[in-house]
C-alpha cells in the first residue's frame, strides 16, 4: 500500500514574523523556512506504518515554489521513499491544493493519505476535508493514533469527552494532530 503525505513549506515556528512596512502581509525575506510541524507528524506516522509492514511506499508531495524542494528533502530524510513537487508561483488556497492533491490521488492510487490537520501559517484546517470530498474517500480528522489492519484503518482521535476510535475502509484520508 502507498501512503501519500502532503507537506507544506512555512515560516519556521521559532521565527518571530514581521509585518511588511505597507501592511499587506508577512515579510518572509531572509526568514528561515521549514516543514509545517503537523505535516512532519504525518510523515513520521507514515514512516512508522511502513516500518510495521503496513505500507510499501511513502510519497511526500508539496505544491508551491521551487524552494519547496528543501521541504521534500526533509521528508526524504525522515524516511519518505519518493517526493513529488507540483511547482507553481501562484499563492495556493486550500481548495486549489485539495484539487491538485485529488488529481495526484487519482494518478498514484494511494491506500492512505495522511495530512497535517492544518498549516501554522494560515491555520485554515480545510485541505484534508476538501480532499476527502473531492476524492470521494472516507476521512478521519485530528488523529492521535493510526493503525492499519488489512483493508481497514483504525484512527484514535481526541474529542472533548476523551478519545474516539473510528474504523474506515481503505483508501482513506487522515489528518494528524500534535499528539
Amino acid at each position: 500500500m502507498k501512503i501519500l503525505v502532503p507537506v507544506k513549506r512555512v515560516v519556521d515556528y521559532n521565527v518571530k514574523v514581521r509585518v511588511k512596512a505597507d501592511g499587506t502581509g508577512v515579510d518572509i525575506a531572509n526568514v528561515k523556512m521549514s516543514m509545517n510541524p503537523f505535516d512532519e507528524i504525518a510523515i513520521e506516522e507514515a514512516v512508522r506504518l511502513k516500518e510495521k509492514g503496513a505500507a510499501t511506499e511513502v510519497i511526500a508531495v508539496s505544491c508551491g515554489v521551487s524552494q519547496c524542494q528543501e521541504t521534500l528533502r526533509t521528508a526524504l530524510a525522515i524516511g519518505a521513499d519518493r517526493a513529488i513537487l507540483v511547482e507553481t508561483d501562484a499563492e495556493l488556497q486550500p481548495l486549489a491544493v485539495a484539487k491538485l492533491l485529488a488529481a495526484l490521488v487519482a494518478k498514484e492510487a494511494p491506500g492512505l493519505v495522511i495530512l497535517g490537520k492544518q498549516a501554522i501559517d494560515d491555520d485554515a484546517n480545510q485541505t484534508g476535508q476538501m480532499l476527502a470530498a473531492l476524492a470521494g474517500l472516507p476521512q478521519a480528522t485530528f488523529a492521535s493514533k493510526v493503525e492499519v489492519a488489512g483493508d481497514r484503518v483504525e484512527v484514535t482521535r481526541e474529542i472533548d469527552g476523551g478519545l474516539e476510535v473510528l474504523s474506515m475502509s481503505l483508501p482513506a484520508i487522515v489528518t494528524t494532530d500534535l499528539r
